[in-house]
């Protein structure tokens, strides 16, 4: 505890932070990695121990082949990170708070080192995370509190395999694995769409190579389907945002306003249990989204995993399935001013 208190200290010395609340968000930040750091275990070791019970067992024997397949056929970063293994005991490992104006569709941002600018605060307590929140609403803000189950550190420190990574099946976890190591590969500071698509590109693609690589028919067309379900949700949110945007551009006072941003989001639900009892034959692995309050900041959080993620397959395809091309081009994109980068992106036709 007392490293985390000297590098509290250094942290807020070289960022000039002031406040107690900005001492105290560091703080908890790191006093809750430090927390995980302490307690992890070698995965190998694991495997090996007669007294690790079965079920953890075959897990972790999964979680071992994935990372390396992630390594020997991804080309992601050969290190220490999810050869280690944690039990956290929550259902979380963090919570992310988002918040947006109540007629915005443009997510407020936080700025911190290393990470750059990200749209949310990130707590490893839920009831920190709730405090904030209310904290946000009580400034008329629209606030979305989403639970984490993995998160990266982009290769500063040799992140462990958390047991919230391991409560669903395989092609999960190393859809989770993927990702977060796509994030130790490639990471532009401040532009979170774009590191988010680009490891969802990671994660889509790997998972297809492995399910392939293993011979799992069965599990890559559970998958596809899962993909092609993910972009009918994707756009329907996109649809609803531009509805959106069309009603907070327009002159009408805010009470007209918020009864047209209610309607908008009433029709939203609507047409999710239309496409969800006709076009997914009854599918309802979305109801929880939908059944929870729905805002612009919950609305702003979905679109940032998920909007430029076609493109990005699309450069992959471009780079024939090669990863280190496929990571070079999107670092040399990456590489250019933010405005210019979207416009490349938009652009993109060639590996080149």
């Amino acid at each position: 505890m007392k490293r985390v208190i000297r590098m509290l200290a250094a942290l807020t010395m070289a960022l000039g932070v002031t406040g107690c609340t900005s001492v105290s968000y560091y703080a908890q930040s790191l006093e809750g990695h430090a927390q995980i750091m302490a307690a992890r275990q070698n995965v190998g070791k694991l495997i090996r121990d007669p007294s690790t019970p079965e079920a953890l067992r075959a897990k972790l024997t999964s979680a071992a082949a994935i990372r390396q397949f992630a390594t020997d056929e991804l080309a992601l970063p050969d290190n220490s990170s999810y050869r280690s293994y944690v039990d956290i005991h929550r259902d979380a490992v963090t919570w992310a708070v988002f918040a947006a104006p109540q007629f915005s569709l443009a997510p407020m941002t936080w700025c911190f080192p290393v990470f750059g600018c990200v749209p949310y605060r990130g707590y490893f307590s839920r009831k920190s995370a709730t405090e904030t929140a209310v904290d946000l609403q009580r400034q008329g803000l629209d606030v979305y509190v989403s639970g984490v189950t993995a998160y990266s550190t982009l290769g500063w420190s040799s992140d462990p395999l958390l047991s919230t990574m391991l409560r669903q099946d395989d092609t999960y976890l190393a859809s989770v694995v993927f990702h977060e190591l796509a994030h130790q590969r490639l990471y532009v500071d401040g532009d979170s769409a774009f590191n988010e698509a680009f490891a969802v590109a990671v994660e889509t693609s790997g998972v297809r190579k492995w399910l392939r690589a293993a011979g799992n028919s069965a599990g890559l067309r559970r998958y596809e389907a899962d993909r092609r379900r993910s972009a009918d949700f994707l756009r329907l949110i996109a649809r609803t945002r531009e509805e959106l945007a069309q009603v907070y551009g327009s002159p009408r006072p805010p009470e007209q306003m918020a009864a047209a941003k209610a309607a908008t989001i009433d029709r939203l639900r609507v047409r999710y249990r239309q496409m969800r009892d006709r076009r997914w034959a009854g599918y309802r692995g979305y109801d929880a989204w939908f059944a929870s309050p729905i805002n612009n900041a919950k609305l702003a959080a979905t679109s940032v995993y998920g909007e430029q993620v076609p493109v990005f397959l699309h450069l992959y395809d471009l780079c024939s399935g090669d990863y280190p091309r496929f990571y070079a081009a999107v670092r040399r994109i990456g590489d250019l001013p933010k405005a210019s980068r979207a416009e490349a992106l938009k652009a993109v036709d060639s590996c080149k």
